[in-house]
């Protein structure tokens, strides 16, 4: 496992996540030999599941199992659970959070590449030019917010939420600012920078609206924070397999977005 973690923490270095953040092994020993791993986002009871089905070695997940410090993983509780299924299976668990949001490869990366965006740069440097929040990019061609926004729901994988707009449909869209997960924090850098449209997830009402205020802003998508952040995993498991030719990764089709339908509002 050793091995598999040294190329993580190469590719996401633990150093550039977040104060708050809780990245890095969550169980297993370093010294346990691992040739299967599966990639997932959320360390939940059906990515768990799925793992012993498979018998896979270690788990790497996006969003961390704990945020806070704990004082007691009984079985009694769901997360207490996939600590002993984990466990009792002689499995893994890796996280790679925020600070596999920043870097090249990383999260918000993986989404550009899915969406099309080309010559991409961070949104909100860091102290590196190739590291930082979100991305920042241009399409191909032009195209109006309405096809784009189509391209977005089929481009990322299908879940039972809703893709929701803010703009006009007919408005030509080619600059794209990007950010994988909750991104309202970067809506002004959007602006600022001069995208034609923005995506994001788990935007709310108040920025949105004061955005829309401004005079010719941007558009906005927002989209399922499971489906924005699941373009990450083919790209880390792709870079896994390079590194450890060995190594057989899969990645977890398993939809754990929260949300199980949407209806269409009315006007």
């Amino acid at each position: 496992m050793r091995d598999v973690v040294s190329v993580l923490d190469g590719l996401y270095d633990p150093r550039w996540a977040d104060d708050w953040d809780a990245v890095g092994t969550v169980a297993g020993d370093p010294d346990a030999p691992v040739t299967t791993v599966l990639l997932a986002v959320d360390p939940v009871a059906a990515v768990v599941d799925e793992a012993v089905a498979w018998g896979a070695d270690l788990v790497v997940v996006h969003h961390p199992l704990w945020l806070k410090g704990v004082t007691s993983v009984a079985a009694d509780s769901p997360k207490g659970r996939v600590v002993h299924t984990l466990i009792g299976h002689g499995i893994a668990l890796h996280t790679c959070h925020t600070n596999a949001d920043c870097p090249p490869l990383g999260v918000s990366e993986s989404m550009a590449f899915a969406l099309g965006v080309q010559d991409v740069r961070p949104l909100e440097p860091d102290d590196s030019p190739e590291r930082g929040s979100g991305r920042i990019g241009a399409l191909a061609s032009p195209v109006t917010l309405d096809e784009f926004a189509r391209r977005v729901a089929t481009s990322l994988p299908s879940h039972h939420s809703a893709v929701r707009i803010a703009g006009d449909p007919g408005r030509t869209v080619e600059t794209v600012a990007l950010c994988g997960g909750s991104g309202d924090f970067l809506l002004g850098a959007a602006q600022a920078q001069g995208a034609d449209v923005y995506v994001t997830s788990d935007l709310r009402h108040h920025p949105v609206s004061e955005h829309l205020e401004q005079p010719d802003p941007c558009a906005v998508i927002d989209v399922p924070h499971w489906s924005a952040e699941w373009t990450w995993l083919p790209v880390a498991a792709d870079a896994l397999r390079s590194a450890l030719p060995g190594l057989e990764v899969r990645v977890s089709t398993i939809v754990t977005d929260p949300w199980t339908a949407s209806l269409p509002g009315t006007v």
